[in-house]
């Protein structure tokens, strides 16, 4: 691909301040500053997996929590997404990706379809990874998954340990995006649908 596939979003209201910068055809380099020390680890390695470079400011209302802060992160991420793929010509359109983390185990799987979907089946048994409430770690995917105009499975298929699966989670979903994003060579530019738009 030839085009230029990067966005950068600028989103604020009365609860937060977000500014993204993304690169899909990057080499997974990230800098990551929302104010919840763990979902910044998860953004990292979201960019580091699916080797996206991203850019991510974050001012919020942490004062009260952490909902809007990471709600909003995915919705100005999913914007930046759908503004770099464009009309998603010559994409390969579906990722799919088993990622494992010790003893758990994630699995994504996603459609550029243009009709937002999600399905999340993760169960944590504690409430907070470090300073992220557990609860926002299916509303970032939501948000994210609306945002973006794409449909996305994500299933906790084995663990026990809440970082580690919610780290999976991140990383199939990272694994899940570069496989979808990427250039099919057989696709000869085309829109990857009977329809002729996604």
């Amino acid at each position: 691909m030839t085009v230029s596939r990067q966005a950068t979003v600028q989103r604020t209201t009365s609860e937060t301040d977000i500014a993204i910068t993304l690169n899909l055809d990057g080499s997974g380099v990230a800098r990551s500053a929302t104010g919840i020390g763990f979902f910044d680890h998860m953004l990292t390695a979201l960019a580091k997996h699916a080797l996206f470079d991203l850019d991510v400011s974050v001012r919020g209302d942490l004062h009260i929590d952490g909902h809007h802060t990471v709600e909003d992160t995915g919705i100005a991420l999913g914007q930046a997404l759908r503004q770099a793929l464009g009309d998603k010509r010559g994409v390969r359109r579906f990722g799919h990706a088993l990622v494992p983390l010790d003893e758990a185990l994630c699995e994504a799987v996603v459609d550029l379809s243009g009709r937002p979907f999600l399905t999340f089946n993760a169960t944590f048994t504690r409430d907070r990874i470090g300073e992220l409430d557990t609860e926002l770690v299916e509303e970032f995917f939501r948000a994210f998954a609306m945002s973006a105009m794409l449909t996305l499975h994500l299933n906790q298929k084995a663990g026990h340990n809440c970082h580690h699966i919610a780290e999976a989670g991140f990383k199939a979903l990272a694994r899940a995006l570069r496989m979808a994003v990427e250039a099919d060579p057989r696709a000869a530019g085309a829109i990857p649908s009977t329809k002729g738009v996604l």
